[in-house]
């Protein structure tokens, strides 16, 4: 299994200097999060945008359903069944990163990941996991899938945003505190808001954070 469809937003191959991969929710695809591309463009010459489908159809909408996609499936909400799918798409997530970094001759320290929701929760267990260290993670209404027998001193540790709304009905703000105050604990630097009225989705607010966070892990 491999991530064969994805979407780009920026400069030809042969002028990019930065990545920046973006990994969606749940039962939505890649076309949807590269909209959010030439809003978070501004400021960041040559970095090109990537945002792939994800691997698996979603198995929570009608059979056949087009274009809805999932990363591991939700069926289960146990920590328990999630933290087992996200382990499960590791490899197929790095896979991707490490051929776009190939691909466009990007190193790791010129390369971010951006989720939401789902996308976040899977960022969040990728990022620190990967070979190579790279720039940050921007991750939006997602939670993180923490693993108690890991050994941090594995883990790859980086600028990470967390942004979530207050008013989130699908991931509630909880797990932006849980998410931030563990791995704080780690060594991670963390920084990033909670919106207050904000449901599970993203606003002005929090897009021009984001597009100041990965000016400076990639450019500053």
């Amino acid at each position: 299994m491999s991530i064969t469809n994805f979407y780009e937003y920026g400069p030809d191959v042969s002028d990019v200097e930065r990545l920046v991969i973006l990994l969606h929710g749940v039962g939505s695809n890649g076309q949807d999060l590269i909209s959010l591309a030439p809003m978070l463009a501004q400021g960041l010459p040559k970095t090109l945008f990537l945002s792939p489908d994800a691997p698996f159809p979603c198995d929570m909408v009608p059979l056949g359903y087009p274009n809805a996609y999932q990363w591991f499936s939700l069926q289960d909400r146990d920590p328990h069944a999630m933290l087992s799918g996200v382990k499960a798409v590791f490899s197929i997530v790095e896979e991707f990163i490490e051929t776009q970094m190939a691909r466009c001759n990007v190193p790791a320290e010129k390369t971010a990941l951006l989720g939401f929701s789902q996308g976040t929760m899977t960022s969040l267990y990728v990022a620190p996991r990967l070979k190579s260290k790279i720039a940050g993670v921007l991750g939006y209404s997602g939670a993180l899938l923490w693993d108690a027998k890991t050994d941090v001193a594995d883990l790859k540790t980086m600028p990470i945003r967390l942004i979530h709304g207050q008013a989130d009905d699908v991931v509630p703000v909880q797990a932006w505190t849980h998410a931030k105050e563990l791995l704080e604990q780690h060594g991670f630097d963390v920084s990033g808001h909670t919106s207050a009225g904000l449901t599970h989705s993203i606003d002005e607010a929090g897009i021009k954070s984001g597009a100041e966070f990965l000016k400076k892990v990639l450019i500053d």
